[in-house]
């Protein structure tokens, strides 16, 4: 393997969160549709209750309730990572360890939103939730969401503590992401799916991806090339996934797009709750016809 530095696995789904048409959790196809993302996508981990998962509108009791229906579904075949952090430290503490007792396997903690802490109080948010249990922690660096990022200097602080170990990089700024990782030994994950291939080339370790509830197969294929040798049929594979890619990703919010997508293929998925809405349908023809373009390629 090209780097054996992979805490939580190479392709892992920033997984969906599935309802009923009522709008209810979805027990039974929470874990169907986790059973499809590691036998069928070859996702080697799952990163559940985070906001592709729709976490801002959940209850504790239902983020409860999806860990542990993901773990009896899947068991030891894939990394479950829970999200757990919010911009109140002491609720995300309590998620942390709800998450812990749940199942997981991991935490992503994403940078606090809204709220614009300074950079010490990021970095003593990541530090109090790493401390309350004995769990690996994933951070999430994504400033377009949560209004500030993590700087150098907090990196350089919270790489020193002994659960922090890799991030989620959704920054774009592959150059940075890389000198960051050299500088703190920190595993990264791309977080962005259009630069997938550019970011693991850089040496970001695997994904975090939204789109690989979709094409999870054709994600592993490029890795796979790559770590061959075979750079030519890497940019093949990814080029040939720009169109679906974009169709997911560029149009609207994600969480939907890959929820159309999913029911399009008749998985389980659901429309996602208030404030977000399903797609017009234009884009969720648009959606399907290009993952089925794919998939015949």
């Amino acid at each position: 393997m090209r780097n054996a530095t992979r805490p939580f696995g190479r392709t892992l789904a920033a997984m969906i969160t599935p309802f009923t048409p009522s709008g209810e959790l979805d027990v039974p196809g929470t874990a169907a549709l986790a059973r499809h993302l590691v036998d069928e996508q070859g996702c080697e981990g799952l990163v559940v209750n985070g906001t592709t998962g729709e976490s801002p509108t959940t209850t504790d009791a239902e983020k409860a309730q999806v860990l542990e229906t993901v773990a009896e579904a899947v068991g030891d075949r894939a990394h479950i990572i829970a999200g757990a952090s919010t911009y109140d430290t002491r609720h995300s503490i309590h998620l942390a360890e709800l998450s812990q007792k749940a199942g997981a396997q991991g935490l992503l903690l994403v940078t606090p939103y809204y709220n614009k802490p300074t950079q010490a109080g990021v970095a003593a948010h990541f530090e109090a939730i790493a401390d309350a249990t004995e769990l690996p922690v994933m951070l999430y660096d994504i400033p377009p969401r949560s209004v500030i990022g993590i700087s150098d200097e907090t990196y350089a602080r919270i790489a020193a503590h002994e659960r922090i170990i890799a991030v989620k990089d959704a920054t774009g700024d592959l150059a940075r992401a890389q000198r960051v990782r050299l500088d703190t030994g920190l595993a990264f994950y791309c977080g962005v799916d259009e630069l997938n291939l550019a970011a693991y080339a850089s040496g970001q370790v695997g994904v975090v991806s939204v789109t690989a509830h979709l094409v999870g197969k054709q994600i592993n294929a490029m890795f796979d090339a790559y770590d061959n040798g075979d750079t030519a049929q890497a940019a093949a594979i990814s080029d040939a996934l720009v169109p679906a890619t974009d169709a997911l990703m560029c149009h609207g919010p994600g969480v939907a797009a890959v929820k159309s997508g999913l029911t399009a293929r008749g998985l389980p998925a659901g429309e996602p709750r208030l404030p977000l809405l399903p797609p017009e349908v234009e884009l969720a023809e648009l959606i399907a016809a290009r993952i089925a373009e794919l998939k015949e390629a």
